[in-house]
């Protein structure tokens, strides 16, 4: 539950524990998440700082709370795929709290993202869903995004194959040559 105004901020090393509490049931739980294992609040500040400053790490808090206090959800940006002509597309991820669902929290902290990501420069979202999923799906469209595609079982976790679902949102148009993004350490989290 939310018992104040939200805040929407860069996500710090002392956001690690609570961004950690958030996605354990995730992991463990369900199959949105195609982890077996839950991360702890060590390897989640280090896939923070492995974003080595160019992708955002963002939070919704309850309120003026300090660093790690009131994290209601969390969104970031990751590298699409390895190979050099993909770095101006980004895969993007979104986790709320439970008793947060259905409040809207989830769909602030994402237009942020969107908005951020569209500053940076980068020129395509894509959002992956493990199917079925509503909630996600709904969120996605809501912020832009659209169907792009699916893989059929292509995970397998909880004892079943699971279906994996591709949205895209064009975040910029596509420049030739392209403009390298830039840094969210430059733009922090931007709202438009």
């Amino acid at each position: 539950m939310t018992t104040g105004p939200i805040t929407i901020r860069p996500a710090t090393p002392a956001d690690a524990a609570a961004i950690a509490a958030i996605y354990t049931p995730y992991v463990l739980s369900g199959t949105v998440s195609f982890e077996t294992e839950a991360p702890d609040t060590r390897q989640i500040r280090a896939r923070m700082a492995s974003s080595d400053g160019l992708y955002p790490w963002i939070v919704a808090t309850s309120g003026d709370d300090g660093d790690g206090a009131g994290v209601l959800a969390y969104a970031y940006a990751t590298r699409f795929r390895d190979r050099p002509a993909y770095r101006y597309v980004v895969e993007t991820s979104i986790y709320v709290a439970a008793d947060t669902h259905g409040n809207g929290v989830g769909r602030l902290l994402y237009e942020a993202l969107v908005d951020t990501l569209r500053a940076q420069g980068f020129t395509q979202a894509i959002g992956v869903i493990a199917l079925p999923n509503d909630r996600s799906i709904t969120l996605h469209e809501a912020v832009g995004f659209r169907r792009a595609g699916v893989y059929r079982e292509v995970g397998y976790k909880q004892g079943r194959w699971i279906d994996v679902g591709f949205w895209q949102c064009e975040l910029n148009p596509s420049s030739t040559p392209p403009v390298e993004p830039r840094p969210f350490r430059e733009t922090g989290v931007v709202r438009d």
